[in-house]
């Protein structure tokens, strides 16, 4: 598995009412996947209308898989990013 971070920007005119109506199944939808080991932190930024979610996957592919099965997903445009760890310090 390879990490990713997930940039999720929310379309201009995204009526946030709909949005926020299937903030249940957005959370059991993440919750699920977390128990899969594919999804790790989700971060919010509202303000910015931005959405940051780390992903776990073999490749940007599967990542749209990942990030398109969340009912949010469709007031999304994405920009995916291979990530990894900082190197150990030097000692």
């Amino acid at each position: 598995m390879n990490r990713y971070m997930v940039v999720a920007t929310f379309r201009v005119g995204a009526d946030m009412n709909e949005v926020f109506a299937v903030a249940a199944d957005e959370v059991a939808r993440v919750e699920a996947l977390r128990a899969d080991g594919r999804m790790g932190a989700v971060y919010l930024a509202l303000a910015r209308g931005k959405v940051f979610i780390e992903v776990n996957a073999t490749d940007a592919t599967d990542v749209e898989v990942i990030i398109e099965s969340l009912p949010m997903a469709k007031w999304w445009e994405l920009d995916i990013y291979p990530v990894t760890a900082p190197p150990a310090p030097v000692k």
